[in-house]
């Protein structure tokens, strides 16, 4: 029981932190690129990237990495986004592989928990010569305990392990997208040079 608490409470940790790092990193994306663009047309691509580092959030960072580099050409924008892509989804993923490890744990803690119990009734039962209840619910008891135990810490984390999934797909679609539309207003409005 008490590696599952270490699992749970470790898990606990885990989901706590991951809320608080999707939620500074979520922003409206749609606001966020009619600002962009605001901003673009009122003062230029200097004034605009000013204003993707006042904006958290990984969509910010990836317009702010294009626009640093409009004065490259094309090539260079869009390798500064793709490489910026990459690190943003590193942050939006950290600390999943350790959600999912807690996931499939904890249920193999349980059953693990279940043979020791079963291996305590039956060697009670070995030892004494008649059948007596009480003396093997003990060890059923245990085994009953630590299966439920592994798969109510298993079946909340993978709830939050998908609940943070969709939302990190969900940032993943908008970067891609609200970035090609970033970089198709640069190209129609010759910001990027040539």
């Amino acid at each position: 029981m008490y590696p599952l608490l270490g699992l749970f409470i470790i898990g606990i940790a885990f989901t706590i932190v991951k809320f608080w790092l999707i939620g500074r990193a979520s922003i409206n994306s749609k606001k966020f690129y009619k600002n962009t663009i605001g901003a673009l047309k009122s003062g230029g691509v200097k004034k605009t990237i000013e204003f993707c580092e006042k904006t958290r959030g990984p969509l910010s960072a990836l317009f702010h990495a294009g626009l640093e580099r409009a004065d490259r050409g094309l090539a260079y924008v869009e390798r500064a986004i793709e490489n910026e892509a990459a690190v943003q989804l590193g942050f939006l993923e950290r600390g999943m592989i350790w959600l999912s490890t807690i996931i499939s744990v904890a249920p193999m803690l349980g059953f693990l928990g279940t043979v020791q119990g079963m291996i305590i009734a039956f060697d009670t039962i070995a030892k004494s010569n008649d059948i007596v209840p009480s003396e093997v619910a003990g060890g059923i008891s245990t085994a009953l305990l630590t299966t439920f135990s592994g798969l109510a810490i298993a079946i909340p984390m993978q709830i939050f392990f998908n609940y943070f999934v969709n939302k990190v797909d969900r940032m993943v679609v908008d970067m891609e997208d609200y970035s090609n539309k970033l970089v198709e207003f640069l190209i129609d409005n010759n910001l990027i040079a040539k």
